[in-house]
């Protein structure tokens, strides 16, 4: 295992702080991937054919979107790739992760938004529909001078992120570090999970995963969609990509080594898999990410 660390962003949000805003009129994106504990919420306009890179996920972005992160360990970066703009406009939001206390989370009214932390482990993409209901609360935040009103902003703006219906996951789920901290209470789900995390570079049937937890192989599909919003074969294909993806990053293994050792039974599917998945080989994902992550 290659032992690195990431460029570790140290944040202006002071303890006493309960959020920090940041806005920006740019003409290129040349920070480098990096990580910092607090929670952050990206939002972009004008950065078409900019790249958006998110743990193990490398999209192109469109003319505007937003991004919620909230776990510690999760790289992520913005670079201009295709990006010609000359007047992109990014306004960042950054808080503590115990902004909101468990206990006030736990709360009838704030359960959608402790559930969007949870999926926001993993990043977060929101739908435009959303974004377009935002986007004025967002800017009018950049103007806001009474603090408590720009706080209340603020929770208005997570509660219309988390009941977006749209909302896309980024990062495969076993791609962070504590990727394994981020799962369900459910403990049929977690019991799924840890087998399957212990198990992937094996043959792995549905119907025994089904018997482990007794039920039908129709109620476990059922199950496992209901919870994680994949099918089975589609949920085992992502966390050992999520594993194959952090090799291809940290580990030395040949691209072969690293199909086998995922559970791929051969070079071919893990080649033809994971391009589907990642849209590029594993091959250009290894050289694309060691171009752009920086090394302290």
């Amino acid at each position: 295992m290659i032992n690195t660390e990431l460029f570790k962003e140290v944040s202006p949000l002071s303890p006493k702080d309960c959020f920090i805003l940041i806005e920006r009129q740019k003409s290129n994106f040349n920070f480098p991937i990096h990580i910092h504990p607090e929670f952050e919420l990206n939002y972009i306009e004008n950065g078409k054919g900019a790249q958006r890179i998110v743990g193990d996920s490398m999209e192109e972005i469109d003319d505007e979107e937003l991004v919620l992160i909230t776990n510690p360990r999760l790289e992520h970066a913005w670079i201009d790739h295709h990006c010609q703009s000359q007047n992109i406009h990014e306004i960042t939001i950054q808080f503590h992760p115990h902004l909101l206390s468990d206990e006030f989370l736990n709360k009838n009214q704030l359960i959608s938004v402790q559930q969007l932390f949870q999926q926001a482990e993993n990043g977060i993409v929101f739908s435009r529909e959303t974004i377009s209901k935002v986007r004025p609360l967002l800017k009018t935040l950049t103007c806001e001078n009474d603090s408590f009103y720009s706080l209340i902003k603020l929770m208005i703006i997570l509660h219309e992120l988390s009941i977006d219906k749209e909302m896309r996951q980024l990062s495969s789920y076993l791609f962070s570090n504590n990727a394994q901290e981020s799962g369900s209470n459910n403990l049929k789900l977690n019991k799924v999970m840890n087998y399957l995390q212990k198990n992937y570079s094996e043959t792995i049937r549905l119907s025994d995963v089904a018997d482990m937890i007794n039920m039908s192989e129709a109620s476990f599909c059922r199950f496992i969609k209901q919870h994680t919003s994949k099918s089975f074969v589609d949920l085992l294909t992502d966390m050992r990509l999520g594993i194959a993806t952090r090799s291809l990053i940290d580990s030395p293994l040949s691209i072969a080594e690293i199909g086998y050792s995922c559970g791929f039974n051969n070079l071919s599917n893990f080649n033809r898999t994971f391009k589907k998945k990642k849209g590029v080989t594993p091959t250009e994902f290894r050289d694309n990410y060691r171009k752009k992550k920086t090394i302290i």
